[in-house]
Formats: structure tokens, C-alpha cells, sequence
């Protein structure tokens, strides 16, 4: 077996398909060798998108989604490893985020509800797998999420700049990495999943291709104001969110105080609503003032042209760029992150950052599943 070879598999919110990393940790920094990406089946997408949307379901429905994210996870890894000619003896194991369905850190019984049946994955790729990352540190008090702050710290830390990490996925998340402070991370609310779900619902398409259907609108200042005013933004950190909050019914409330708003206006809307919430944030930041500002964005928000043109534009003190430039695929940072939290799991070492989750202390994070 290589014991360096670790696989990460991430599933997001936008549901467009299973993100596979291989990363080899015997290089340092760690280095990712090889990716791919296998689209979501068509079925399974809408059945998880329902669930999503409307957060109900029944056990029946549930427990079969379970096994077929797990069978899906399965088929994903063994026809990457034999692709790229490996076998299960060249992996020591797998990081698989699986699903994420349901995230609620703040009331009286906090939980999250993760689908993808790791057993299965475990067994029918021979590979060692550890999943269910998020519980424990929930179980020390803390909010369940961001992880892959720790991840962005061992990477792309330096002592000679202050480096924000922003994934721009479903949901927009940021890592700040400020010499000589704890390194903080949150969830700052809505990134591709208003603007995915609005132009699903009126052209039918996954999401706005280099944001062109919401340069064809114009702002609607009145809603942008009405959205900003959402009190999770207001929030101090720890602070996590999801679909939970930031959906089509969420929206819809907001919309219902103006006068019908054309399509496009609205989408306009939406984007500049994801990089007002990030860039307000930032520009609070108590930072030195002395340091250079690199901002690395991720996700699939940093293929989205006018979103980062507005980011730059509203945030003239960072160098706006992406993870592509440092070495790591804007669209693999969330799956190389879960390779490295299955190798400090297996080497029993701390992985979450109680200044990020507030965890009342630092521990390994999830479960392993042996195939014994």
C-alpha cells in the first residue's frame, strides 16, 4: 500500500456531480495528482433536489438515497483508480464528505444529516474510508463547519500577507489567514445557489454560465437592500448556513414586497447580492494594515467572469485571483480538503479549529470504516 495516496470525495449543494481528489501527502505541502469530476445521475439529482427544497421526506426515501449516494460513491472511485491504472492496495483511504441534506448547528438539539452509505463505499472498493466528519466536533459545541479552513491554513498560509480562502460554491464560505491571529473561518451566506435555483426555474439550465443572463438585467436596488437585510449576515462568527435558509421559498419572500421584477433583474439581483454579502464582510475585517491582501477564491464562483469582476471591483485592497494560480484546481479545493482530513484522521491528529467551528477544543474528526 502507499501510504501517501489519500482520496477525497466531495458532493455539494449544487448537486452537479461527485468531485474526486487524489492527493499524495508525501510531498510538502501536500499535492493533488489527479481529479475528475462524474456528473450527478439525472434521477438521483432531482430526488436529492426535492429533498433539499422542500426538506421533507420519509425514512423509505431516505434510507434508499443513503445506499445509492454510497453505490454512486463506490462506481466514482473505482473507475477513477482504474483509470488512472491504481488499485485499492495504492490508496491508505478515502475522505468522503457525502451528502449533505440537512445542517442545523443553533437549536435546542443540534445536528446535521449527511447521506452516502460509507460501509458500501468501504466495501466495495477495498479502501479504507472515513466519513461522518462533522458530528464530533458538533458533539465539542461547535457549529459542525467550515473544516476546510484548517485545510487552506496548511496550504496556502504566509507569514508576509493576510490570505482570505473564499469558496464560492452553493453556499459562499470564507478562510482568513492573518499573521500571528487564530485563523478564522465561516459560512457568509448565499454563493451559487439562489442564482443555480432561479435560472433552473425560469430557463431550465443548472446555472448562469459567466453570469451572461445576469448581465443582461440590471440591479434592482430595492430587493438588493431587502436581501442584505437578511440577519444571518449580521451574525458574528462561528456562524454556518445552507439551503436551510438560502432558497426559492426565502426569496420568494423576499420578492413578495415589490412589484413583479422581470426575470433577469431579478438574477442580476442575486449576483450582486453574493459579492455585496462577501465583500461587506471583508471590508470589516480588523486586519493590518501594513500586509498585502490576497484573496484565492474557489468553487464555482471563480468561473463565474462578472462575479469576480464585481469582487475586484469592490474589494480594491485585495488581489483578487483564484486557487488555480497557487496550484490547486478552483473546482477540486473542497475534495483535496477531505483527502486531508482523512489523513489526519488516520495519523489521530486534530482537524477542526475551534477559532472557526467554536469547539470547545480542537480534535480528529470523523469515523472510520474499516473493510474488516
Amino acid at each position: 500500500m502507499n501510504a501517501s495516496l489519500y482520496l477525497g470525495i466531495m458532493s455539494g449543494t449544487s448537486l452537479d456531480g461527485v468531485d474526486l481528489a487524489l492527493v499524495d501527502f508525501a510531498q510538502n505541502p501536500p499535492q493533488m495528482t489527479a481529479c475528475a469530476c462524474v456528473p450527478m445521475p439525472e434521477e438521483l439529482r432531482a430526488a436529492l433536489s426535492r429533498l433539499l427544497k422542500s426538506g421533507q421526506t420519509d425514512l423509505q426515501q431516505l434510507g434508499e438515497l443513503d445506499q445509492r449516494l454510497g453505490r454512486l460513491y463506490a462506481d466514482c472511485v473505482n473507475h477513477f483508480l482504474a483509470d488512472l491504472a491504481l488499485t485499492a492496495a495504492d490508496i491508505q483511504a478515502i475522505g468522503c464528505h457525502g451528502q449533505t441534506v440537512w445542517h442545523a448547528p443553533n437549536g435546542d438539539y443540534p445536528f446535521t444529516t449527511q447521506l452516502g452509505d460509507m460501509h458500501w463505499l468501504a466495501a466495495h472498493t477495498g479502501i479504507t474510508t472515513v466519513g461522518d466528519f462533522r458530528r464530533k466536533d458538533m458533539a465539542y459545541g461547535g457549529q459542525g463547519a467550515p473544516f476546510v479552513p484548517a485545510f487552506h491554513q496548511a496550504l496556502f498560509s504566509d507569514p508576509n500577507r493576510i490570505t482570505g480562502v473564499l469558496n464560492i460554491g452553493g453556499i459562499s464560505n470564507i478562510s482568513l489567514l492573518i499573521p500571528n491571529r487564530q485563523p478564522l473561518g465561516y459560512d457568509i451566506g448565499a454563493g451559487n445557489t439562489l442564482m443555480d435555483n432561479w435560472i433552473e426555474r425560469h430557463q431550465g439550465k443548472r446555472f448562469d454560465r459567466n453570469g451572461e443572463w445576469a448581465a443582461s438585467g440590471k440591479v434592482h436596488h430595492g430587493l438588493l437592500a431587502a436581501l442584505l437585510d437578511e440577519p444571518f449576515l449580521a451574525q458574528k462568527p462561528p456562524k454556518s448556513t445552507g439551503r436551510e435558509l438560502f432558497n426559492l421559498a426565502w426569496l420568494a419572500a423576499k420578492l413578495a414586497q415589490f412589484e413583479p421584477i422581470a426575470p433577469n433583474d431579478v438574477q442580476a439581483t442575486l449576483l450582486e447580492f453574493t459579492a455585496q454579502s462577501i465583500a461587506q464582510d471583508l471590508r470589516a475585517i480588523n486586519r493590518p494594515q501594513d500586509l498585502p491582501c490576497l484573496l484565492l477564491v474557489c468553487g464555482g464562483g471563480a468561473k463565474n467572469g462578472r462575479l469576480m469582476a464585481r469582487l475586484q471591483v469592490l474589494l480594491p485592497d485585495w488581489q483578487v485571483t483564484t486557487t488555480n494560480a497557487y496550484g490547486l484546481d478552483v473546482d477540486y479545493v473542497e475534495a483535496a480538503a477531505f483527502a486531508w482530513l482523512a489523513y489526519q484522521r488516520i495519523h489521530n491528529l486534530p482537524s477542526n479549529l475551534p477559532s472557526v467551528t467554536g469547539a470547545s477544543q480542537a480534535v480528529s474528526l470523523g469515523v472510520i470504516f474499516t473493510t474488516l
